[in-house]
Parts: C-alpha cells; structure tokens; sequence
C-alpha cells in the first residue's frame, strides 16, 4: 500500500512540474518569454521590415507570435483575446486604429499582461491608463519636416523646376488614411518646411490613397488628368504611394529624354532605395524599422520578465517613462548607405 501511494505522489509531482513547464504564461528561470505581436496588415511594405527586425531580434531572447490583424479591429481585437488566453508574457500591437488603443490597453491590464504598441501612436490619455503601457515609434512631424526640406532644397538649387516661372511651387499630394496621425502630421509640416525655406506654394491638389501603392497610381494618374504640366511637385506620405506615382508619371513620358518631377516619399524601403539608384524618386525620409523592431523586442521582454525599463536594459532613451523616439534621417542619392538596415 506503501508502494502504492509512493508511486502516485511521485507521479502527481511529475505531472505538476510538466504543467508548470509546458504553460506559455512562464517566463521564469531559463525559460524565453512569450511575446503575442500583432501587425495591422502583413502586406504593407515598411511594417513588412520592422516584423522581419522584430523576428531577428527575439532570436534567441524571446518567443514571438506574430500575427496579420488584415486591417481591420476587430481582427486585431481577437487576436490580442487569444494572446491572453495563452497567457503571452507581453503584448506588442501595432494598432489597426490607434483610437481603439484603449480597449487593448482594458484587456490587456485586466490580465496583467504589459503592452508595447509600435509604430501608431495612441492617444495621450488612453497610454497614462496603466503604468504597463508604453509605446515605440518616430515622430511624424519630423518625417514631413525632412520630406519638405528636401523638395525646398531641390526648388533652390534648380532653377528649371519652376515651370512655369512665378517663384510658387505648384504641388499634389498624396495622403494616408484620413484621421491618420502619421498623414495629418506628415501632410502638414511637409508643406510648411518649404514655407519655412522662404518658397510660396500652391496646393493643386490631395487625395488620400490609403498607403497603397496601386492606389497612388490611381491618384497619381487623375491628378496629372487635371493638372498635367503645371504640377511642380509630388509629395507622399509614405514610399509606396510614392512609387505609384512614378509608375504614373512614367506613363506620362517622365523620367526620360530630361523630363523629370521631384517626387519624395517616406520610409526608406528596398523599392525606394531602388527607384532612388535609377533617379526616379528624388528623396525619402529613414523610418528605421531596424530599430523599431530591436526596440519593441527589447522593450517586451524587460516587461514580459516583470522588470522596470531603463536604458541600461532596454538600450534607448525612454521619454516621460512611456515613449521610445526612434529619430528618421533623410535619404537621397548622395547618402544610400546611410538607408542600409
């Protein structure tokens, strides 16, 4: 009877320590903590190289779930629901729509499961909900204020690019989504660092046309339907839109026999860096997703071991205990190497 009953004590502290060791939830001892990350939608170019950063830099550090939410909330929503059912350590979210923020944030906290939201920055109130939250990201403003530096610069120096002679540059622009911060922000200071250079604008048209490349194409093709010579410049708010543009305005005879528009975009992804080699696109501005996504991994899994961040374990400044600043650079022909990730 003895026997028996040892047996089965020793059986049941068997089981109890493969349960322990088998849960997601345990970042104790030697085991990688477990990272649930959400990106809005797998097929946008620039969140496409901070997931492959984020992949790289948990090797070895953490386990990373990585997930589509396929541009929609509710999506997204349901995926942090299942990262909580199989108990993550920590969450990194890079919110379909940053005002939805605080419903992750609600769920998130009610699991005592810390969250790092990237590259889209949700409201100021909705990230002093919890002392878990935090957020890694650039600052929009400063993208458009390069991107227009580099338009001004390029106006200044060739005097050609002013076609019609009036001494005001004539642009298009091509936005992201409406009511996104990014493109609100970026649209805005673009225009007025060329203002700030000393050149008067005239906006000639703007559409928005979502981040997508075929649709800045699309946009691209109707504004020059309207405009056609007398647009000057194009700005965009992010790369993809930008090359759209090319491929319409290659349509319309550019970038051949010296007819060329300055075009400038934002990111600096393979395809850009590319367009800018041949002379298509005239410049783009860095958001390094190279450390966007060392910073997300790096940032998680401090919180996912129950740590407080710091830049001595986290290897970046932490502005007001939240915000991780990732600066932008501007790219143009002249400094390709500097766009290297």
């Amino acid at each position: 009877m003895k026997k028996a009953l040892s047996i089965l004590a020793t059986g049941a502290l068997l089981a109890t320590a493969v349960g322990c060791s088998s849960g997601s939830g345990n970042a104790d001892g030697n085991e990688k903590p477990q990272i649930g990350v959400a990106i809005y939608k797998f097929d946008d170019t620039f969140m496409s190289g901070v997931r492959n950063a984020i992949t790289k830099a948990a090797d070895g550090k953490a386990e990373v779930d990585i997930v589509d939410s396929q541009n929609a909330q509710p999506t997204q929503n349901e995926k942090v629901d299942l990262f909580i059912t199989k108990k993550m350590n920590a969450l990194a979210i890079n919110p379909v729509d940053r005002t939805a923020a605080g419903v992750i944030i609600n769920k998130a906290k009610t699991a005592n499961i810390p969250v790092v939201f990237l590259n889209r920055e949700p409201l100021a109130d909705d990230m002093k909900k919890w002392d878990k939250v935090y957020y890694v990201g650039a600052k929009a403003e400063e993208s458009g204020t390069l991107s227009g530096e580099i338009i001004a610069e390029y106006f200044k120096t060739h005097p050609e690019a002013d076609k019609n002679g009036d001494g005001v540059l004539q642009y298009v622009m091509l936005k992201g989504e409406p009511g996104h911060q990014d493109a609100e922000l970026r649209t805005k200071a673009s225009i007025e660092a060329v203002q700030n250079a000393g050149i008067k604008v005239e906006k000639l048209a703007e559409d928005t046309a979502m981040w997508d490349r075929v649709k800045g194409q699309e946009k691209m093709a109707a504004f020059l339907a309207a405009h056609n010579d007398k647009i000057e410049a194009v700005f965009a708010n992010n790369d993809d839109m930008a090359l759209g543009a090319i491929e319409a305005l290659k349509a319309k005879g550019y970038f051949k026999d010296n007819k060329f528009l300055p075009v400038v975009g934002v990111d600096a992804t393979a395809p850009a860096i590319q367009a800018l080699k041949e002379g298509t696109l005239l410049g783009t501005v860095l958001n390094d997703a190279k450390n966007q996504g060392i910073a997300t991994v790096n940032l998680a899994t401090v919180l996912a071991k129950g740590e407080k961040p710091t830049k001595e374990n986290v290897g970046y400044d932490i502005t007001d205990e939240k915000y991780i600043w990732i600066p932008y650079k501007k790219i143009t022909k002249d400094n390709l190497n500097d766009a290297t990730q």
